[in-house]
């Protein structure tokens, strides 16, 4: 885009109700994995007051205690004081489990997709991370939230929690962040000006660089003036609710599937975790500032039915060109990109809060640059 525009992104916490069910529905992924590598799993949770409800397909050779899986992320994640008004050890777990229906299994055991759909990955050069700005200093203030609670450096802070981040673009740069929002549940009985105060020296100063801050930053704690009640206590939450938040903060599409609770072989989560990784590589190896890919299965079929590029008019040879590149040295089967990116490991209660892309722990392995080259010598950069 040109001109001059803001854009706006979002993040929450991981005791946030949403993030409590994605970590609960990708904590349970893992230890089928953990057990049962070739194990399948679409997992969903919800969680209200003193509840929590656990439904989905799982064929596994292995046994998961959920009630003691859940009880256990919950304790970590900081629902620890009974005056939370949810806790780890005394809300109630309710299950509803059955086996993947037998005709989806007959396509995934051939290396076939698991189910239809489209989706998308995207990368940018605008951050080191190649990803847009708002969604990277929106997870950034949340982890740093987190942090400041789980450190006891304020005391009095409780798991939920939610940010915002909007920038001033200038002709698809990023300039200034012109405005922060953070919500953070507290303790009863705390100032709200010392909230803020505490919040801006901790948190915001700490997280947004001050050589981009606008002059007239706006910045938002808590803009209702209180924050006590929160968590399942206050909102229920269900798994895959915060998609956005989970990819590009609402830069680029989404083809509406979410990630957590789904194995590999369920290509909502394997192919935007490979488009991602295509992206990422095209940006790094200088053929395009930025670029989206979009991935489409058929169910039960191994090669996607099509393959678009788009680099936003940055890229340097023609996207049909790329697409070429993509066909010839990759194997975008969901075997073949489970075997690249190493998916059938315990890796995903990790990924479930504070983002799926643009971080560079080991776990993430759709993060690498390894195939820079192939676009670079391809594209002649």
């Amino acid at each position: 885009m040109n001109g001059k525009y803001l854009f706006t992104s979002e993040s929450v916490t991981e005791g946030h109700p949403d993030k409590i069910c994605d970590q609960i529905s990708d904590a349970i992924l893992d230890e089928v994995l953990r057990q049962d590598k070739n194990g399948r799993v679409a997992c969903e949770t919800l969680t209200t007051r003193g509840l929590i409800f656990v439904a989905g397909e799982i064929t596994t050779t292995g046994y998961v205690d959920i009630p003691g899986v859940v009880r256990n992320l919950l304790k970590e994640v900081g629902y620890i004081e009974p005056s939370y008004g949810f806790h780890f050890d005394s809300s109630a777990v309710i299950t509803s489990i059955q086996e993947q229906a037998p005709e989806i299994a007959i396509g995934v055991d051939k290396g076939g997709a698991g189910d239809q759909g489209m989706m998308f990955g995207y990368a940018t050069d605008e951050t080191p991370e190649y990803m847009p700005m708002p969604i990277i200093l929106a997870h950034k203030l949340v982890r740093r939230l987190a942090e400041v609670r789980k450190k006891k450096i304020l005391d009095y802070l409780r798991p939920d929690g939610k940010s915002q981040v909007t920038i001033l673009y200038e002709n698809g740069t990023p300039k200034t962040v012109e405005s922060v929002v953070l919500s953070a549940q507290h303790n009863p009985g705390i100032p709200q000006k010392k909230i803020k105060e505490d919040l801006i020296e901790t948190v915001i100063e700490y997280v947004i660089p001050k050589e981009i801050r606008s002059k007239k930053m706006k910045i938002f704690v808590n803009p209702t003036g209180s924050f006590t009640i929160g968590g399942p206590q206050a909102d229920t939450g269900v798994t895959g609710r915060k998609i956005i938040v989970d990819t590009y903060g609402g830069v680029g599409s989404h083809g509406g599937g979410c990630f957590s609770g789904k194995d590999p072989t369920k290509v909502d989560r394997s192919a935007s975790y490979f488009a991602r990784y295509l992206a990422k590589n095209i940006v790094a190896s200088g053929i395009a500032k930025k670029c989206e890919i979009q991935l489409a299965y058929v169910i039960g079929q191994k090669q996607p039915v099509s393959i678009m590029v788009n680099t936003y008019s940055t890229g340097i040879i023609p996207e049909e060109k790329i697409v070429k590149i993509i066909r010839e040295n990759f194997d975008l089967s969901p075997r073949g990109i489970i075997e690249k990116l190493e998916l059938l490991r315990p890796i995903y209660r990790k990924t479930a809060c504070y983002g799926h892309f643009g971080r560079n722990e080991k776990e993430f392995t759709w993060e690498k640059t390894d195939s820079v080259k192939i676009f670079k010598n391809a594209g002649g950069a």
